[in-house]
């Protein structure tokens, strides 16, 4: 993974989804790590709400950072759908594209089995290199967590971990940024 070649997408982890699924806080707290890193080292960040009149708005602590992004400009990264792939709904591609040269995308985001699944699977579909965050994912059971990550797996995703995407993004010790990032790992 490369931060300069590489966009964070999150998907659907909605006020009224995520306290449904396994280990909600985790992956609420898995996004928002995954958000710090690509803010700090400016990748851009595009997030999906399925339905939101009905689902409600992406978990406040990962939108405040969102917001806080140098390449979000009033909430333009937030993207509304109706289909549960994020590849067809209204500007997503175009959000993908607005920065040449960012042909990885880096997932995170629910449900694991259903959004995440169907994003991942047209994204690869469209000759992108696409990258699903296992820690930062979820489903309302761990079946179909570990079976929707089996898929995407088998399809040509790589299944990698926060910390993972972290470091490939930093590259080397010692700058001021992995002083920074490195400090949010517990």
């Amino acid at each position: 993974m490369d931060a300069s070649r590489a966009s964070l997408v999150i998907i659907d982890v909605q006020e009224k989804l995520y306290p449904a699924c396994e280990e909600p806080e985790q992956t609420v707290e898995a996004c928002c790590f995954l958000v710090k890193c690509a803010n700090r080292l400016d990748v851009p960040v595009i997030v999906t709400e399925q339905y939101p009149k009905g689902l409600g708005h992406t978990a406040p602590a990962i939108l405040d950072l969102v917001m806080k992004s140098s390449s979000t400009v009033d909430g333009g990264n937030v993207v509304s759908k109706v289909s549960f792939s994020s590849v067809p709904a209204d500007g997503f591609m175009e959000k993908i594209e607005e920065t040449p040269g960012r042909d990885q995308i880096v997932i995170a985001g629910m449900e694991t089995h259903v959004c995440v699944l169907q994003t991942v699977m047209e994204l690869i579909d469209r000759g992108r290199e696409v990258y699903v965050v296992s820690d930062a994912v979820t489903s309302r059971s761990m079946a179909d967590k570990i079976f929707g990550l089996e898929r995407m797996r088998d399809a040509g995703a790589k299944i990698v971990t926060r910390e993972s995407v972290m470091f490939e993004w930093l590259r080397v010790a010692g700058t001021p940024e992995f002083k920074e990032l490195s400090a949010l790992i517990k």
